[in-house]
């Protein structure tokens, strides 16, 4: 079931949940809160769903398919490849103003769901890896000598900057982060 393809109902449960899910945590948001805050009965979201897991896995996929739009739109406004990188961290700073002010879902949900063969793993990990490539092509099209080694440090200023933004810890984050990410860029 694609997000487009969804029923009222189903649309309601899920947009329930993930606003759950994502302000309390998925251990602490079981099927009967859904159910009573989306105005649907469990047997309601285990026929449009199957199962709290996929239920989980259809919250962090619709909301990695937002986040991915929001890169893609700064990425598109950039006048260049350079320009480009800091324009990730503009699309973070974005998303942790409109989406994101507790971190990153993924992160979030393969911390409470650890298990190594949990499908939230595979799409945290899928998602990382997306966002590195997006950060490698930017690097090899800016003509850098290490493009793979760049894109890890930029990867790792986002996310970084992604989880200090979400704790709270370190005063302007994500501006630091683009300050950082900045000077990498404009070395190679």
């Amino acid at each position: 079931m694609t997000a487009d393809t969804l029923t009222p109902a189903a649309r309601r449960i899920l947009d329930t949940a993930s606003e759950l899910f994502y302000h309390r945590g998925i251990g602490a948001v079981g099927v009967d809160l859904i159910a009573a805050e989306a105005g649907v009965t469990k047997k309601t979201i285990y026929d449009r769903f199957g199962s709290k897991e996929r239920l989980i896995v259809a919250y962090l996929r619709e909301r990695d398919a937002r986040w991915r739009a929001v890169v893609e739109r700064h990425l598109a406004a950039a006048p260049g490849h350079r320009e480009a990188v800091i324009a990730v961290f503009d699309a973070l700073e974005e998303w942790t103003r409109s989406d994101g002010e507790r971190g990153c879902a993924l992160v979030n949900a393969a911390a409470e769901l650890s298990a190594p063969a949990h499908p939230v793993r595979a799409l945290a990990v899928e998602e990382k890896q997306w966002l590195l490539g997006r950060f490698t092509a930017l690097r090899e099209a800016a003509g850098a000598p290490d493009p793979e080694g760049d894109a890890v440090e930029l990867l790792l200023l986002h996310e970084g900057a992604a989880v200090m933004h979400g704790v709270g810890e370190v005063h302007a984050a994500i501006d630091r982060a683009r300050l950082a990410a900045r000077r990498l860029v404009e070395q190679g």
